[in-house]
């Protein structure tokens, strides 16, 4: 299976950057994992939310095939223990799904269209993280999540 997570602007913080680079390598040992980084929406003083979310969503949108399995991380979706989330992953790498596209949206959240053609969505945490800052999170639990189905001496439980 791929994983493809699918992020909406860059981040101008070059330690998040750092984390994500090299939890990406270390996710790239276990299956094959990247990265799309979806440009800014432009002219955003000009839009409403809606307009926004709309814009981005489009663009998100024009990255999903039709076969995809795609999951948005969402101050609303599922929450997992991280052991919890490895038995999550491991039932997606069982079920024969070519591709499992995982989504940060922009800072206002998803449209109504990419709500719509979600196969679900996850939380990870009740808390609330700038969307930069859960490109790290976000890594370091899949990575966190494979080490678990592999047995690696990595998570401490």
């Amino acid at each position: 299976m791929n994983i493809d997570l699918i992020v909406v602007g860059k981040t101008d913080m070059r330690e998040v950057e750092s984390l994500v680079e090299m939890y990406t390598k270390r996710i790239n040992f276990y299956c094959k994992f990247s990265i799309t980084t979806l440009p800014d929406v432009k002219n955003t003083k000009s839009l409403s939310i809606k307009q926004q979310r709309t814009t981005e969503g489009e663009a998100i949108l024009r990255q999903v095939a039709d076969g995809d399995y795609v999951m948005l991380l969402d101050e609303r979706g599922e929450e997992f223990r991280s052991l919890d989330f490895a038995q999550w992953l491991q039932k997606r790498l069982n079920s024969g799904i070519r591709r499992l596209v995982l989504v940060i949206g922009g800072p206002y959240g998803f449209s109504e269209e990419v709500y719509a053609r979600a196969n679900g969505k996850l939380s990870l945490s009740r808390m609330t993280f700038s969307h930069q800052i859960v490109r790290a999170i976000f890594t370091e639990q899949l990575y966190r999540a494979f080490a678990i189905l592999n047995n690696d001496p990595y998570h401490h439980e």
